[in-house]
């Protein structure tokens, strides 16, 4: 562990994972075990050496995708994205395909691409790991695995009860000007979208 004062790098291949070391983690009480989140309040150790409690929600983490109808090499890929009824965000937004894994351990480029058959009906031929990120790590350790999947080719669509969502393509450079003029707001779809246009292609 750090010595006060000291700042723990976080190791970006374990953090957040379940059974993961938590080294500033003394106690845990469990407030709410749901579906998709895990609320408890923790103690905790902090960096100075003192000790406080905060309200932390566990999450299994998700997959998301970025899907090309074409190559990465093409001047301007249409990409498949979903326009899906958020009850958080008060009605319809525009997303990558995303989810949840179905079993703990399950490989999150499975996920990915269950995920992006279910969602839209397509189905990868290659699926290339972009990065992972922390969606609010204020109060939560949900990760969110970001891939680019080519090679298309339709599949079957498999969706939740609870997902209501329309299947759209957009050229990859009006997804970038959605980012800009506020018609994409999902977090984890504007990071992977720049991702992808930046360092993928």
């Amino acid at each position: 562990m750090s010595q006060p004062g000291e700042i723990a790098l976080v190791d970006a291949a374990r953090a957040g994972e379940i059974g993961a070391e938590k080294p500033f983690q003394l106690d845990s009480r469990v407030v709410h075990d749901g579906r998709i989140v895990h609320l408890s309040i923790d103690t905790a150790r902090f960096p100075d050496g003192s000790t406080g409690q905060l309200e932390l929600i566990r999450h299994s983490g998700a997959a998301a995708v970025v899907p090309l109808l074409g190559d990465t090499a093409d001047a301007d890929p249409p990409v498949v994205l979903i326009r899906q009824f958020r009850y958080a965000a008060g009605g319809d937004i525009y997303e990558v395909p995303a989810g949840r894994p179905d079993r703990q351990g399950e490989p999150w480029k499975d996920v990915a691409r269950r995920e992006l058959e279910e969602e839209t009906g397509y189905v990868a031929r290659d699926l290339e790991r972009l990065t992972t990120i922390y969606t609010t790590p204020g109060f939560t350790d949900e990760r969110i695995h970001l891939f680019l999947a080519t090679g298309l080719s339709r599949g079957t669509v498999g969706l939740d009860d609870d997902e209501f969502m329309e299947v759209i393509t957009m050229p990859l450079s009006e997804t970038l000007r959605a980012i800009e003029d506020g018609r994409i707001i999902d977090g984890k779809s504007i990071c992977a979208l720049l991702y992808a246009a930046t360092f993928a292609r």
